[in-house]
């Protein structure tokens, strides 16, 4: 794990990643409240989420906490996954959380016999569009209205995927 200091800034407090389970459904659905979402994700989905076998779901954790200041989810079917959400702190952004998050979390899809990721984000959403594209994800197609937001507008998704192999 000494990888995931190599991607912090300096000045950055250490980071874990590890495995989520059912007991951290309401750190999920907490976090998820913080995504700036239309609808935050309740602890009930998120745990029925975590406990299906179907998906993976991590975390990322700063010294030596308990509970998670980032999640990823994502959804798992043949040789193939999909990244339901990802979801960093806010005052974590821009520390290294999500790039530790993904790339630990890429690397499992890729040991569990994923070859191919594929994830939908908010066109403008400019962080996470460089995240993606820093890791090798690339526009596959767009959803015209795809995202209900907060004041009852409709955004554009960008469709990307990732081939692991």
């Amino acid at each position: 794990m000494a990888w995931l200091h190599k991607l912090l800034r300096p000045d950055s407090v250490p980071l874990r990643t590890m495995r989520l389970d059912a007991g951290h459904a309401l750190d999920v659905a907490r976090l998820h409240h913080q995504g700036g979402f239309a609808r935050g994700w309740e602890p009930a989905e998120c745990a029925a989420l975590i406990a299906d076998a179907a998906v993976a779901a991590d975390g990322v954790f700063s010294g030596g906490g308990h509970h998670p200041e980032g999640f990823v989810i994502s959804r798992k079917a043949a040789d193939e996954a999909e990244i339901l959400s990802i979801v960093v702190a806010p005052a974590r952004r821009r520390d290294g959380f999500g790039r530790a998050l993904l790339a630990a979390h890429l690397a499992r899809l890729a040991e569990e016999g994923a070859v191919q990721v594929f994830l939908e984000v908010e066109e403008g959403n400019l962080p996470a569009e460089r995240l993606y594209r820093h890791f090798g994800f690339r526009e596959v197609g767009r959803r015209k209205g795809y995202y209900p937001k907060p004041d009852g507008t409709r955004a554009t998704a960008i469709a990307m995927r990732l081939d692991l192999a």
